[in-house]
């Protein structure tokens, strides 16, 4: 009788597998490829593992795959136009999958990922500056939003005390007040109007 299949599969290994590596590569050992950076006089030199490389950009596999012979125990392979510092955190992505780097660094990052052809690290740096954009646009949205809700707070009560101060102006000019006389002390107390004793003294 047959039994079922089961899968093991472990969570932790590829984490494990990609900090033993960069432990190697820290260390120096096993390392097979130096990588020589240059850009604008200054020069340093890196050792790594062609696997990891290779695994990682499409522009080392290709180099490594195309290489004719070694030139030693170790393969060299030069770069220009590659800032220093910017190689330095390529190599940290590459074996570590995550790097702290500077905002204004983000745009060189995904230029050294393109010219590397590291798809991981554009990806990364694509979701990064997407998410940049997007808080400096809710900053500039919220921004507005209070600088109108300030101005209509502002305008709303101005608007009110002129549209008073031009109705008691045409009321002083008309010569009558502004608000007709509603208390009872103000109307006749018989009920007629003023004119009516003026007449009736005149027949008499």
């Amino acid at each position: 009788m047959e039994s079922n299949a089961v899968l093991l599969e472990s969570k932790s290994s590829p984490i494990n597998l990609l900090n033993e590596m960069h432990q190697l590569r820290l260390l120096g050992h096993l390392c097979d490829v130096t990588v020589s950076v240059e850009y604008q006089g200054v020069r340093a030199e890196f050792v790594a593992h062609k696997a990891v490389l290779a695994a990682t950009s499409k522009f080392f596999k290709e180099v490594f795959l195309n290489e004719k012979g070694m030139d030693g125990p170790r393969t060299n392979v030069f770069l220009n136009e590659v800032q220093v510092a910017d190689f330095a955190s390529f190599l940290e992505f590459v074996y570590t999958a995550k790097v702290e780097v500077e905002e204004d660094r983000v745009q060189r990052m995904l230029e050294i990922a393109e010219k590397l052809k590291c798809l991981d690290l554009s990806e990364t740096c694509f979701q990064l500056k997407k998410q940049m954009l997007e808080s400096v646009l809710l900053e500039l949205q919220n921004f507005s939003e209070s600088q109108n809700s300030e101005e209509e707070s502002v305008t709303q009560p101005s608007i009110l005390l002129e549209s008073k101060a031009a109705a008691v102006a045409e009321a002083d000019q008309a010569g009558c007040p502004l608000d007709p006389p509603d208390s009872p002390g103000d109307r006749p107390s018989n009920g007629m109007s003023p004119e009516m004793p003026a007449t009736k003294s005149k027949e008499k």
